[in-house]
């Protein structure tokens, strides 16, 4: 709470966390008794958005300015959505979403859990872009073929800065 009170930020604020390779994304703030005030918590989708793992450095800015919604567009992941038949969006998009006003931006996944089961999804578009706050009259769009794991994975393995290592006068 009192790093909190330092950083101006209140429960329920819209913040931009910034992890590894200029990945970025939106969340919401709440304070617990039980973090330290040099760490966050945060859960393990929104860590594999940010590309972080356990006991990285990521950075937090305020983000007041993010809108709501007027239409998103999800697809699920291929490999959890074998053998489930049934409407995606009643089963798992609806209650996800539900007067959760959730934050989101284009390229994250998201994780749904619904009639036992947990299905992954990319949010491949927003509108405005690059990120918005899913409210009750924002449009969700969940029609079209189910991405694929491996090109989704195989963009994740991109070479990057951290595989190269630093650089330093030859």
């Amino acid at each position: 709470q009192a790093k909190m009170d330092e950083l101006d930020l209140f429960r329920g604020d819209t913040v931009l966390l910034k992890g590894k390779r200029k990945k970025d994304t939106v969340s919401i703030v709440l304070s617990g008794e039980d973090v330290s005030d040099e760490k966050i918590r945060m859960n393990k989708v929104v860590r594999s958005n940010l590309r972080v793992r356990i006991g990285d450095i990521v950075s937090i800015h305020a983000c007041p300015d993010v809108q709501y919604g007027k239409r998103i567009h999800v697809l699920p992941i291929d490999d959890t959505v074998e053998g489930l038949t049934g409407d995606l969006f009643q089963v798992f998009l609806k209650p996800y979403f539900l007067e959760a006003y959730r934050p989101l931006r284009k390229g994250d996944m998201f994780l749904a859990r619904g009639g036992m089961r947990a299905v992954e999804f990319k949010v491949v578009d927003c509108d405005p872009a690059p990120y918005c706050i899913v409210a009750p009259d924002t449009h969700i769009h969940c029609e079209g073929e189910p991405l694929s794991r491996e090109e989704e994975e195989d963009k994740l393995n991109e070479v990057g800065y951290d595989d190269i290592g630093g650089c330093r006068k030859q």
